[in-house]
């Protein structure tokens, strides 16, 4: 066999997947089956025993969900699956949106009671925007007031998604004991007394054929719209094999035409090792997926998804092990090697590969190279971040970043003496590297750190690894809203700068002009100076002061956002113009015509979604009213009722003990960032 026709069957055999869903869905206990049949485990832990493999952090353990993603390797019927393990819960969204960005394709994990649930919302639009390729998985067939039917419904209606059964289950609830395979025509029974290690096939009984043929009819009507040929098959009344039906499977999941559906329980241990099968027969390869473009001297280009390429590959999370960081990179194209140097081209430096490692949770698995399409640890980069594109010096191209989210909770932090402030400021310093989400102001007056992370629950995990992992116990004060600035209106305005320091005297006149722009647009500094004797550096000078002064904005200090600030004229004196002059002339010409222009706060709007008893609604409703919010919708989802709408977040503080309060414990709530807006 070639070297070529190696790696082509290489990467045929490699998945890269996710496992995707909201909190609770049971995500982690789906993986850890994953491990136990592929024997990668020899014993299942639990979630809720805190043993699961991919949980492997003390916080994860004690709280019973998954706060950082967890990446493992496992071999299934002679491919190779690299798994992602990601967080359900909405204050680490940026760890899906990190693992996605490098996967190929996912399987989405649904609760058979609770159907698509708000973070199941997020995670799906986040895969679809970065086309992965999907599976779905109805789990926990097995709980009370379990509905297939319903929650296939909702995945199509709420999702958008054409969702299509490939398997149904037998029996639902108390009554859910196998899976019938719609491809296959066979009932698959699980032996409860190995773990579901051993299954079985049998023919369908006259009762489940019926049931079944019409759930196949469908299938193949849904695959029909993505095949002449098959639809005048069916049209026909010609039999469709199994085989034709896994072919068309495939290329229409890859198409994003379809999504197809199992069912089953992994707490059971029914129905897995089917969704196995699935990921190797009807997700993408490395090779299957459009390959990345990436950014180079001469324009855009597309990478080349093969080991024989230059290489290039993107650092999506970075972990620090004391002082040591642990880099994990996908590679698109080319090979690296143990011991190499590679060009990080993001940071214009040369960073040396000194390991490298196979992941699985918190353990490793030595490696002398890695190649195009891998999933690998790097120990040894000093320099590399989230986000970097790793290339060789003669072929550098960067890759396109990775989303960064604005922080929306604060944390005033103080350290208790000053041997403890040194060691503070080195914890933090590993921990922002870590977690690109967190930001870290330092106020040298009052000696406070302000932390700010993506939510309540982010900041409370952050003070508990620095307590646990690194012994620092800082003060903290109560969780403060992050807020932004904006302006209602145009308006322009100019400033003159004439002050001595010391010798030298510091000169510049300044005009600008500043508009609002819509929610989310960011910053937009442009120049429109026509005048050809103004130097070039005068002009850097004063864009620069205009950036710096929107740091700051005049209602309460914070950063000023959606606005697009132009710089019309830089007026000039000679012999007396400088360009520190300019800049402070810019400041000042920013900040009068921030005052005129309505300025405005901006307040982190969160999404509020209730599910509570329809004898509690009342109170319910009653409360969010009481916390500034607005009801959008009520649903009703198996006799519970889904109350959905925003309210700001500063109000919210506490708002799930007095939620739980009013409803005697029966509501649950689940909180989403929306936007930075005015609540209207």
């Amino acid at each position: 066999m070639t070297a070529k026709s190696h790696s082509d069957e290489y990467m045929k055999s490699l998945r890269n997947i996710g496992v995707i869903a909201h909190i609770d869905a049971g995500k982690t206990t789906l993986t850890e089956r994953f491990l136990y049949y592929s024997e990668k485990i020899h014993r299942m832990g639990e979630v809720h025993d805190g043993t699961a493999t991919m949980d492997y952090l003390p916080e994860e353990q004690e709280r019973g969900i998954t706060i950082t993603s967890a990446c493992t390797t496992c071999r299934w019927k002679d491919h190779d699956i690299n798994i992602i393990d990601t967080p359900g819960h909405v204050d680490f969204t940026i760890e899906v949106e990190r693992s996605l960005r490098v996967l190929d394709g996912a399987v989405g994990v649904f609760c058979a009671v609770g159907g698509v649930e708000p973070q199941s919302e997020t995670v799906w639009r986040q895969s679809q925007r970065f086309n992965v390729p999907k599976l779905a998985f109805i789990n926990k067939m097995d709980r009370v007031g379990a509905d297939f039917e319903r929650v296939l419904g909702d995945i199509r209606s709420r999702l958008k998604a054409n969702a299509v059964a490939v398997q149904i289950p037998v029996g639902q609830g108390e009554t859910f004991e196998a899976v019938i395979d719609l491809v296959h025509m066979r009932r698959i029974d699980f032996d409860a007394s190995d773990y579901g290690k051993t299954y079985s096939f049998s023919d369908l009984s006259e009762q489940e054929l019926s049931l079944a043929e019409s759930w196949r009819e469908r299938l193949i009507e849904a695959l029909a719209d993505f095949d002449d040929g098959l639809l005048a098959a069916y049209l026909s009344g010609e039999a469709v094999c199994a085989d034709q039906l896994e072919a068309h499977l495939r290329t229409a999941t890859l198409e994003h035409g379809l999504v197809p559906v199992f069912a089953g329980s992994a707490l059971r241990n029914v129905g897995v090792q089917p969704v196995m099968d699935a990921v190797c027969r009807y997700l993408p390869g490395p090779a299957d997926v459009p390959a990345p473009a990436g950014v180079t001297e001469n324009g855009n280009i597309q990478l080349a998804i093969t080991p024989d390429a230059p290489l290039a590959a993107l650092v999506f999370k970075v972990i620090m092990e004391g002082s040591r960081a642990v880099a994990l990179i996908r590679l698109y194209s080319g090979v690296l090697h143990e011991g190499t140097a590679c060009w990080n081209s993001s940071r214009q430096c040369f960073e040396k590969a000194a390991q490298l490692f196979r992941l699985h949770a918190g353990r490793r698995e030595r490696m002398e190279q890695a190649r195009a399409g891998e999933i690998v640890g790097v120990v040894g980069f000093k320099q590399a971040r989230t986000g970097d594109t790793l290339t060789d010096k003669g072929s550098p191209v960067v890759l396109e970043n990775i989303q960064q989210y604005r922080p929306v909770i604060s944390l005033a932090l103080e350290p208790r003496n000053a041997e403890e402030a040194e060691k503070l400021d080195d914890v933090l310093s590993r921990v922002l590297v870590e977690d690109p989400t967190l930001t870290l102001e330092h106020d040298e007056d009052s000696g406070q750190r302000v932390l700010s992370g993506m939510g309540e629950l982010h900041l409370e995990v952050v003070l508990e690894r620095l307590r646990r992992e690194y012994g620092v116990s800082p003060r903290s004060g109560n969780p403060q809203v992050v807020y932004q600035e904006t302006v209602r209106m145009t308006a322009e305005a100019e400033a003159e700068f004439d002050r001595e320091l010391g010798d030298t005297r510091l000169y510049g006149h300044v005009a600008v002009r500043l508009e609002p722009l819509e929610r989310d647009a960011g910053v937009d500094v442009q120049t429109a100076v026509d005048d050809e004797t103004i130097p070039e550096s005068w002009i850097a000078e004063a864009v620069q002061g205009v950036k710096d002064c929107l740091l700051s904005g005049v209602v309460k200090g914070f950063p000023v956002q959606d606005v697009r600030v132009t710089v019309t004229a830089l007026y000039r004196t000679d012999g007396v113009s400088s360009a520190a002059g300019y800049r402070m002339a810019a400041v000042a010409a920013v900040k009068a015509a921030l005052e005129k222009a309505g300025p405005v706060l901006l307040e982190p709007i969160m999404t509020v979604e209730i599910s509570v008893p329809a004898e509690f609604v009342g109170e319910a409703i009653s409360l969010m009213g009481a916390k500034g919010g607005r009801v959008e919708e009520m649903l009703d989802q198996s006799g519970v009722k889904i109350v959905r709408g925003i309210a700001p977040m500063r109000m919210l503080f506490g708002f799930t003990t007095q939620l739980r309060s009013a409803t005697q414990g029966r509501a649950a709530l689940v909180l989403t960032f929306n936007r930075f807006d005015m609540l209207q």
